[in-house]
């Protein structure tokens, strides 16, 4: 695993995203020269997404999937959605209060937000083909692996040659789970006291739809 410096006191690893993107670049980098598909989930891993594609020479586009929320807990996720429809779903949801009501629910208004972002991020195409290709699945970090679950379901299901999860940080329980679903998981730090991804970062602000967009568009095309 690669080192990673502390800035500060208190376990932050990394300046900004930009910084985690370029040492996630670096770890990636024997995919240099073989074209990898760079899938990022909104909205936060998108521009570290960009600059992974522009290091490594593949192409950018955006996994769908959205995170279930336990009740009265949004940023604690008891699971997650994918862009068909499929659902991951914890052990822990009814512990945390989501029972199938709740999950039925909260997966439909979920998929309509996924309905709305694909709409607004790539209205004039469809996602990009993975089929054949070495897939990076890329994400600002992982603490309960949810949504990363169901982006790399997403994309197994069409038929990439090679499926990479890659991350700066991962809880370690996250790093067990989401590994079993990945060939091949890279993770620059999964560090032991692990309460969310925003404390392990100097600057973690959050990312709006019109960037995400300008991303997208910035690409490079795919080429034929």
């Amino acid at each position: 695993m690669p080192n990673v410096e502390r800035f500060e006191e208190g376990g932050i690893f990394f300046r900004d995203r930009a910084d985690a993107a370029e040492r996630l670049a670096q770890a990636l980098s024997r995919w240099r020269g073989a074209h990898p598909l760079i899938a990022a989930i909104p909205r936060g891993a998108v521009p570290m997404g960009r600059l992974i594609a522009d290091r490594l020479g593949g192409d950018l586009d955006v996994v769908l999937t959205r995170k279930l929320p336990a009740p009265g807990q949004p940023e604690f996720a008891v699971g997650a959605v994918d862009e068909s429809g499929w659902s991951y779903v914890a052990d822990y949801a009814r512990a945390a209060g989501a029972d199938e009501t709740y999950l039925r629910s909260c997966i439909d208004e979920q998929l309509a937000t996924i309905r709305r972002r694909r709409a607004a991020y790539t209205p004039d195409r469809a996602p990009l083909d993975p089929a054949g290709r070495i897939v990076i699945v890329v994400d600002d970090g992982l603490a309960t692996g949810a949504t990363m679950i169901a982006a790399l379901h997403a994309l197994r299901a069409r038929g990439p040659a090679r499926l990479v999860c890659a991350v700066p940080v991962a809880s370690p329980e996250a790093a067990t789970l989401v590994r079993r679903d990945a060939d091949e998981f890279v993770a620059l730090a999964t560090p032991s006291s692990f309460h969310a991804v925003g404390q392990f970062y100097a600057r973690f602000p959050q990312v709006d739809d019109s960037e995400v967009v300008a991303c997208l568009r910035a690409a490079p095309a795919p080429a034929a």
